[in-house]
């Protein structure tokens, strides 16, 4: 895994994203997507790189001269469209675990499906922390697209609506019921899980990279 980018390069280079013409969504899909996939796949970490991504965003967008709305839309588009790729990672990292059932049970995966459905929630509730502490006339456009993003509905919460639904199946069929192993267990699942998600999340970015190269 590469040195993962400091909290400063990444709201300097979210900030960047928003100026001049061109495709501002692709722009910060791109960014977030390399922040997330050069660390641990894990809640916390997350949230981080959303944080740093979105004030980045909020500084680019006083920077940036006529329409605002428009590109603050079109960066909160980006944000969703990888943390959606995170949230497939996560998906797929937590179906391979539990064709692994034997190690675990069922009770020792729910901290990593409660992560997962709050996903979408704690995105949005992120935005609007940023947007909050926005000054001028940027605060109330970023707030009008935040409120767009959660009135019309995110890709990650779509996606994460459907994994809890087969997952939940799966692991109701699969895994064994029953209390945790213990706090130690419930760390390694953590630990395994954010391991694994963040392997798969890089095999997702590097095959995007390749299709666009084609392009």
């Amino acid at each position: 895994m590469s040195q993962p980018m400091t909290t400063q390069e990444i709201v300097t280079a979210a900030s960047a994203s928003m100026q001049g013409e061109g495709d501002i969504r692709t722009r910060v899909h791109d960014l977030t997507l390399r922040a997330l996939r050069e660390r641990r796949l894990e809640a916390s970490e997350v949230r981080a790189v959303v944080r740093s991504v979105a004030e980045g965003v909020s500084l680019g967008a006083e920077r940036r001269t006529g329409e605002v709305r428009e590109a603050l839309t079109a960066a909160i588009s980006g944000l969703d469209a990888a943390l959606l790729k995170a949230a497939q990672a996560t998906h797929l990292a937590l179906q391979e675990m539990i064709s692994q059932g034997k190690d675990f049970t069922a009770q020792d995966l729910q901290p990593a499906l409660e992560d997962l459905k709050i996903t979408e929630q704690a995105f949005l509730d992120t935005l609007n922390q940023v947007a909050e502490a926005t000054g001028g006339r940027i605060k109330q456009e970023f707030k009008a697209a935040v409120d767009h993003a959660r009135n019309s509905g995110t890709g990650t919460g779509a996606t994460v609506k459907a994994s809890l639904s087969e997952l939940s199946g799966r692991i109701s069929a699969t895994l064994q019921a029953g209390k945790s192993s213990g706090q130690e267990a419930a760390q390694t699942v953590t630990s395994r899980l954010a391991a694994l998600a963040s392997g798969i999340l890089a095999g997702m970015a590097d095959a995007l990279h390749e299709k666009s190269q084609k392009k």
